[in-house]
């Protein structure tokens, strides 16, 4: 089968690009003819305020790429889908509503030519614009099925289109990292990743216990400048170490070694990498039970499930963590993922889609 994946991949960094990637390289090895059509512009600077593109690769980049789209560039869109008339299977991976209008644009100029199918990260964002839900809705009425990574997110797909709706849930697609573990208990916590509202950094913050540390890296959506102000308020800038800016592969091994568990206080959560992240490099997680992320965390074995929007629940379950022996505990019940099985169920499900 001819199929073209219409999405970030490398220099766009991150995992919607590395499941872009991923996707292709599988496809590929299950005998299709695969093409990727990417960006050389994928947003404005002021939609996007982090670092969008990477130097070094996150795992191996896939060759039959074109980097021809650009936001700017409305004619451009409309050739794309002209070129990839001649496919059997063209996937949309859509990761913001602000990629509609272009996903529009190859559309039309595919005319009805191939099968299409709209690969949604989040069917909506986390903190939505009025204009997200009425671009979403134009999009997969137009496409001919939905692809969503929960039952949740399918249902939200629903509701916006009568076009057929699947579920496969999301498969790892780490990057590639090479390091030691650490088997040494820290005091420290880490929250790792882009540092959202939704992602609840400042519950973290108001339930972290005497005497423990974090380390919270990743970008900074909205500035340094509220998170400052409430570590000063709660008096722990002495055991709160901020790295704003992107985490290169490369570091993200050493930065997992030095911490004892893993924080996602997310207050929503559709599907999440980063409890295999924290997995990989045999780290417990403590998570709460939003999305897919209770999915992959058996609750006292290899990490810790919390409600939502709780900070006494937190704090309860950040002490529970460490009384003695704890951290060890649960770091041996800690065990890396095995991609296989579920990049075999996602592939097929996408296929029949």
């Amino acid at each position: 089968m001819r199929i073209a994946i219409v999405g970030p991949t490398y220099p766009y960094k991150g995992g919607g690009a590395q499941h872009t990637t991923e996707l292709a390289h599988r496809l590929t090895a299950l005998g299709h003819d695969v093409v990727i059509e990417s960006w050389r512009a994928q947003y404005p600077a002021f939609l996007y305020p982090g670092q969008q593109t990477i130097t070094a690769p996150e795992g191996t980049p896939f060759p039959k790429t074109l980097r021809r789209l650009d936001w700017r560039n409305p004619a451009g869109w409309v050739a794309c889908g002209r070129r990839l008339r001649s496919a059997d299977l063209v996937i949309l991976a859509v990761l913001s509503p602000v990629q509609v209008p272009a996903y529009l644009g190859i559309l039309y100029g595919l005319g009805g030519k191939a099968r299409t199918v709209a690969l949604c990260h989040n069917v909506l964002p986390h903190e939505r614009k009025p204009y997200d839900r009425p671009l979403m809705k134009a999009l997969l009425n137009r496409v001919d099925a939905v692809l969503t990574h929960s039952g949740e997110q399918a249902e939200l797909a629903a509701s916006l289109t009568g076009k057929p709706v699947s579920v496969a849930g999301l498969p790892p697609h780490l990057p590639s990292t090479t390091g030691e573990r650490s088997a040494e208990v820290h005091g420290r916590l880490l929250f790792f990743g882009i540092v959202r509202p939704y992602k609840g950094l400042d519950l973290l913050l108001r339930a972290l216990p005497e005497g423990v540390g974090l380390t919270v890296a990743g970008e900074f959506w909205g500035g340094l400048d509220g998170t400052q102000a409430l570590i000063g308020e709660l008096g722990i800038a002495d055991r709160v170490e901020l790295r704003p800016g992107y985490v290169a592969a490369e570091d993200v091994p050493k930065l997992f070694a030095s911490a004892d568990a893993l924080v996602l206080p997310y207050r929503t959560a559709t599907a999440s990498q980063n409890v295999w992240l924290g997995h990989e490099h045999g780290v417990p997680v403590i998570a709460t039970r939003v999305g897919a992320l209770a999915d992959h965390i058996t609750d006292g074995v290899d990490g810790l499930l919390v409600e939502p929007d709780d900070v006494e629940a937190l704090n309860a379950a950040i002490k529970r963590f460490y009384a003695p022996g704890e951290p060890e505990r649960l770091r041996s019940g800690v065990k890396a993922v095995d991609p296989e099985p579920f990049w075999s169920s996602y592939s097929a499900v996408l296929l029949d889609a």
